[in-house]
């Protein structure tokens, strides 16, 4: 009997996961791709500004990197200012996809690689952005990235 309820359970478990994600239409998955690829393209004109507008402008936004997590737009904003603060230390971005999967109507989740080549020494690793559609726009709540080098 117990045998049986523990595989309920985990053929319960394994039916919602599958069901938590939709697949994403060609519209969104393109607003998204596009919204990144401009914050790659802003980045790499040394516009912080204009690269942190693909982000929710709200205390709701949570930044999580080697150093913990930081809310807010303004203050991770002020985190990249502060560690960026000039173009040898921005260098040039690039961005790779690795995974896109909507999780629901209004939520998507990106998987990605980044590639930062700089004089001093480049930085490359992999990021997770949760996206939240609004008002008919895709913007990032919630970003993970974790440097490999």
């Amino acid at each position: 009997m117990k045998k049986t309820s523990i595989l309920f359970v985990f053929y319960c478990l394994f039916f919602v996961q599958l069901s938590a994600q939709q697949k994403i239409s060609k519209s969104d998955s393109l607003a998204i791709v596009s919204k990144l690829f401009k914050q790659q393209a802003d980045w790499n004109k040394g516009d912080i500004d204009a690269f942190m507008e693909g982000y929710l402008k709200s205390d709701k936004l949570v930044f999580s990197g080697s150093l913990g997590p930081i809310y807010g737009w303004e203050a991770t904003k002020e985190r990249y200012k502060k560690n960026y603060s000039s173009r040898l230390l921005m260098g040039t971005l690039s961005f790779d996809v690795l995974n896109l999967i909507k999780l629901s109507p209004t939520v998507a989740q990106l998987q990605g690689k980044f590639h930062l080549a700089r004089e001093i020494s480049d930085s490359s690793g992999f990021f997770t952005l949760i996206w939240l559609k609004l008002d008919n726009q895709w913007l990032i709540v919630s970003d993970h990235t974790s440097s490999s080098q």
